[in-house]
């Protein structure tokens, strides 16, 4: 829990009030001007400049594109041959989260692997954060590439957005694999809500909050939910900064925690017909910040409730970033689920 503050104020009731109020007004009126009016610069800009590029990475040739979906223009990172993989990454992060695990699929797969809407050099709307909406910006670029069926796999909000693709194109996912998240909707029994997930719901707040702070923030999480905070260099934390500190950023961000409540209720909707394809569902073994040990991942009882054919394995060693704490142990687990091998390890 986030402690209140300590200070006590000697204005009137009356006074407090006022101040308070003129101050919500101006951070509102700031926060939903200046962002998205800047916002579609930058992102054309990081798009005209990434656009058809190829890199290295271990050797491994890939390239950022854009594509035009769903009224917006998303970036992805392509490279590899073979069945089709697409990645979809978390919050705080971007396409880069993949980028220890991406060269070793590539061998044997064609590996996608996109900036979610509003994040990395993705378009940043000012709506459009629900999963539905976002799975339907990655289906109509998994269609745009030429592919039908795929191997879906989602970390995070990403887990949302893919369980909300293979829930509406049941057909047209081979496999799902869904890592750390508490499904919307579909939480244990008893569970009290994240601070920082109430915190990011609340309206305007954290921006003003967090604004030129955000490498403060954004490394809290980094540090405080791995059980290896040094998987995650101070690189990929500026990687990962970079994007959510240009303007509008951190706004779509949030906008995914307050879509939330909309996705419990169209996930409540989908769950009226489990999913029949295979599941494996990921969870960390150890996370600092909720305690240490975790004995029952929620993605594990949620994707339960959800699917048919569901495989849980909770990571030894891993906190709540698995491919970037444990790419080995992720890439042999995807290589035997992919492959129909069902000795994944450690199952739980």
């Amino acid at each position: 829990m986030v402690e209140k503050g300590k200070h006590k104020f000697h204005l009137s009731y009356q006074m407090t009030a006022t101040t308070f109020l003129l101050i919500v007004i101006i951070i509102t009126g700031t926060l939903f001007a200046f962002p998205l009016v800047f916002s579609r610069n930058h992102t054309a800009m990081a798009q005209h400049q990434l656009n058809g590029n190829s890199f290295q990475l271990d050797n491994m040739t890939f390239s950022h594109n854009t594509a035009s979906v769903n009224g917006i223009q998303l970036h992805y990172v392509i490279g590899g041959h073979g069945n089709p993989v697409v990645l979809l990454h978390g919050w705080p992060e971007t396409w880069y989260a993949w980028h220890k695990v991406m060269p070793a699929l590539a061998k044997n797969y064609t590996v996608i692997a996109p900036d979610l809407r509003g994040l990395g050099d993705s378009s940043k709307p000012p709506t459009g954060y629900d999963g539905k909406t976002v799975a339907e910006d990655i289906h109509q670029l998994v269609t745009k590439l030429g592919f039908k069926t795929i191997f879906l796999v989602g970390h995070d909000i990403g887990t949302q957005v893919a369980y909300s693709y293979a829930a509406a194109h049941p057909t047209q996912v081979k496999k799902l694999v869904v890592m750390e998240l508490t499904i919307p909707g579909f939480a244990p029994a008893g569970r009290m809500p994240l601070w920082w997930v109430v915190f990011h719901q609340t309206p305007d707040i954290p921006e003003a909050l967090v604004q030129g702070k955000e490498l403060i923030y954004l490394s809290w999480f980094y540090r405080g939910l791995a059980y290896n905070p040094s998987a995650i260099t101070q690189a990929d934390i500026n990687e990962f900064v970079s994007h959510y500190s240009a303007p509008g950023g951190m706004r779509a961000g949030f906008e995914y925690y307050r879509a939330f409540p909309q996705d419990a209720i169209q996930n409540q909707n989908y769950s009226k017909t489990k999913l029949t394809m295979p599941v494996l569902a990921l969870g960390g073994g150890y996370i600092p910040t909720l305690g240490g040990n975790i004995t029952m991942p929620t993605v594990i009882y949620g994707m339960k409730i959800l699917a048919q054919n569901v495989q849980g394995v909770t990571v030894p060693n891993s906190g709540h970033f698995i491919p970037e704490e444990q790419p080995v142990f992720l890439l042999n687990s995807l290589n035997n689920f992919f492959s129909g091998n069902t000795t994944t390890e450690t199952s739980k």
